[in-house]
């Protein structure tokens, strides 16, 4: 029987569960999808995005963006024409709810677990696997990523290969957002946990053999989220904001995360040579991502400069009925410290804005342009919705934004023209869809004057909904090597 007594929840009232983030239970291919404008060729390769989307009516609770089946939407381009699939993660928990026909498992708020009777005694009082936040390619495999558990391999037509612990050497997983260098190749990992050690960081070879770890992060002594990381030429870089999670709450009907502000908000900057980690602490902030972070400068003195979204508390979770403070957020920059331990902040663009990307060749290294998703004051967009698309510039200290006007856009992402290195010789690629009839659109838009709007719409033949992450995956992958780093000049 379930571990507890469903609460009161009507699934109609969740904003993340209706309009342009309703899920959606089709699976589709498309062979040839209809395109407005006209593909670059230079595009070649497969745009794939991944987001939770559940395959059945939520039970017990629902908390965006965690809970949710994975759905990858996938959309291959060649010769200025483009093809599209969806497909669902297939979990074991996903597989037994088909069986059942209906949710068998609560939101992570509820904490319904099923029974052996419900789904047999492997899955029974067990946690669901989650892998809807976002997928990456690296050592020849590709991987949907959980919130903080194993990832799931996938296969070149997006089949759901089976869970992936790199052959047994991270049996607890890793989180949604590794970061891989672009010029060794290797992919810095880390992992927390409900149970000691809360927090543990990997190395991934190039060729995907784990290299070092997981080796714990000393000073963390209880369970924390940690969404996202970043990552230069000598630290992987954490950022531990306040929010706690909080078993016996969550048991007793209370909220699984509580925000802890007296806490402060520590960061971490971990030596990626083995050295001791160095700490810096500041007044609480929350970030669900970084924007990219780099050594200014060579010296083992050097500031580590941290660009990342800033709000000023948690945006998730909280105490049923519980008054919350208004939350403000943008473009922020951290200078940190690793001799002094100190940590200084600053506000480079107030608008509000979510889901930053760079050209991840410059992940670790200086770059000049951000693309984020961002709101243009529409009073008919729910929480986490966006109608624009901003591109700042660090090195003018300048915005330009394409407003999207009836379309809500997700997360910008850079496919870099091949055989160049300029940051502005590209296109940005993102899934958009219209609130006026629910449709869906591929969008192409072009790095070089991006306020211009999209130079290629393509017709996606079903919903894509909202939210959240994914990537360019070249067909012959043009990363640079450490002799070819992309430039940041215009």
């Amino acid at each position: 029987m379930n571990t507890r007594t469903p609460p009161r929840f009507d699934p109609t009232r969740v904003p993340h569960l209706l309009g342009s983030f309703a899920p959606v239970t089709e699976e589709v291919d498309a062979a040839d999808l209809e395109v407005k404008g006209e593909i670059p060729a230079a595009l070649d390769g497969l745009y794939l995005r991944n987001g939770p989307n559940p395959r059945f009516t939520p039970i017990g609770s629902y908390l965006y963006p965690i809970d949710g089946d994975g759905m990858l939407h996938g959309v291959w381009l060649s010769q200025g024409r483009a093809r599209y699939r969806n497909r669902f993660v297939r979990t074991p928990a996903l597989e037994a709810e088909e069986r059942a026909g209906q949710a068998l498992w609560g939101g992570l708020e509820s904490m319904i677990l099923p029974d052996a009777e419900q789904v047999g005694p492997q899955l029974a009082g067990t946690f669901r696997d989650l892998p809807d936040i976002n997928v990456v390619r690296h050592g020849g495999r590709l991987l949907a990523l959980a919130e903080s558990a194993c990832p799931y391999r996938i296969g070149a037509g997006l089949e759901t290969l089976g869970r992936e612990d790199f052959e047994g050497a991270l049996p607890a997983g890793i989180t949604a957002h590794p970061k891989i260098d672009p010029v060794t190749g290797e992919m810095v990992v880390f992992c927390y946990g409900l149970e000691a050690p809360y927090l543990t960081w990997s190395v991934i070879g190039r060729d995907g053999t784990i290299t070092s770890g997981p080796t714990p992060v000393e000073g963390v002594d209880e369970p924390m989220m940690i969404h996202d990381m970043a990552l230069t030429g000598r630290y992987a870089v954490l950022i531990l904001a306040p929010a706690f999670f909080d078993l016996d709450a969550a048991m007793a009907g209370g909220s699984f995360l509580a925000w802890r502000p007296e806490r402060g908000t520590r960061v971490v900057l971990i030596p990626r040579d083995g050295g001791p980690p160095r700490w810096a602490t500041d007044d609480a902030f929350w970030l669900w991502h970084t924007v990219n972070a780099y050594d200014d400068g060579p010296g083992a003195d050097a500031q580590v400069v941290l660009d990342y979204v800033q709000w000023s508390r948690l945006t998730v979770g909280g105490a049923p009925g519980a008054k919350q403070e208004p939350v403000s957020g943008g473009l922020a920059r951290a200078r940190i410290d690793p001799v002094a331990g100190t940590m200084t902040r600053s506000l480079l663009d107030d608008a509000r804005v979510e889901f930053p990307r760079i050209d991840d060749r410059l992940i670790g290294r200086r770059h000049r342009h951000t693309a984020l998703a961002t709101s243009t004051g529409r009073t008919d967009l729910l929480s986490g919705e966006y109608d624009a698309v901003r591109f700042h510039d660090t090195q003018t200290e300048t915005a330009v934004v394409w407003d999207a006007g009836d379309l809500s856009v997700g997360e910008p992402v850079f496919a870099p023209e091949p055989g160049t290195d300029s940051e502005v010789r590209g296109h940005w690629l993102t899934f958009a869809t219209d609130r006026t009839d629910g449709t869906s659109w591929f969008l192409v838009l072009p790095a070089e004057d991006p306020a211009a709007g999209p130079v290629a719409r393509a017709r996606v033949p079903v919903r894509v909904p909202l939210g959240l992450h994914g990537g360019w995956l070249p067909t012959e992958d043009d990363r640079p090597t450490a002799h070819s780093a992309p430039s940041t000049a215009t």
